[in-house]
């Protein structure tokens, strides 16, 4: 499994388009800053993709488990993604 950055997906973009690299730059950017904007007001529903959620954790004690030294993580928001059932019957069909 390999990690894919936003350069691997403009370059991708520019060379199945035509586009040249900085067009694509930008329209990847404004399409993720959409996105993230979209997240951040309400849950952001993609149909036949999945759904972004905002978690609201709550503060809690950690442990290092190396010195077993306890500390306070403060609250925090924190995102998480449920893909769309039509992807995971598509994977599960491709084995």
């Amino acid at each position: 499994m390999s990690n894919i950055v936003k350069n691997d997906i403009i370059k991708n973009l520019s060379k199945k388009t035509g586009f040249s690299f900085n067009y694509s730059k930008k329209l990847i950017n404004d399409l993720l800053s959409i996105l993230i904007d979209d997240i951040k007001e309400n849950n952001l529903h993609l149909k036949n993709i999945g759904t972004f959620k905002i978690l609201q954790k709550k503060e809690r004690i950690g442990r290092n488990p190396k010195t077993k030294e306890e500390f306070v993580i403060n609250s925090r928001k924190s995102i998480s993604f449920v893909v769309s059932k039509k992807i995971l019957i598509f994977l599960n069909k491709n084995k």
